[in-house]
């Protein structure tokens, strides 16, 4: 029996930018009418959160924040939508701490568990990433101060 486990496909599937209109569109018919349904603004965070850019990310989190404050019957929903969206801005802070209420009410959830595997990469590829950064100052002072040493031995002589 295969211990994989269904990827998070929303991590790197976007919607078309016609789709993704559509969903902006019906939101801002809504809100000139000043009656956001709870769907609509859900499904338009849910769009935006899968967006490759950035600032609908941004959108999207912040959109779905509001819901899981206002919409207690939404949280669920959310808190995935919250833990992907931070995945995919690279708060994997924040990602895993989503996640983590999610999986804490829901731990047989198969998608949860591979968006947490996800997160943990991107923790680790961070990590990995610091490292070298700080193993490259490093090495950069150390030539640094090899280079001040070799220049004040031939000052003195």
């Amino acid at each position: 029996m295969s211990t994989e486990l269904p990827y998070a496909a929303d991590a790197e599937v976007s919607l078309s930018y016609d789709e993704l209109e559509v969903l902006r569109i019906q939101y801002e018919r809504e809100q000139l009418q000043a009656h956001i349904t709870v769907q609509t603004k859900f499904n338009y965070s849910w769009g935006l959160v899968k967006s490759p850019l950035r600032e609908h990310q941004v959108e999207g989190v912040r959109l779905l924040q509001d819901l899981y404050r206002t919409e207690p019957t939404r949280r669920r929903e959310c808190l995935y939508y919250l833990a992907l969206g931070h995945y995919k801005m690279g708060n994997f802070e924040e990602a895993k701490q989503f996640n983590n209420l999610l999986m804490e009410k829901e731990p047989t959830n198969l998608q949860a568990q591979s968006l947490a595997q996800l997160i943990e990469k991107g923790v680790a590829k961070e990590g990995y990433i610091g490292m070298a950064l700080v193993g490259g100052a490093a090495a950069l002072g150390t030539l640094v101060l090899a280079g001040f040493l070799r220049r004040a031995t031939r000052a003195s002589k």
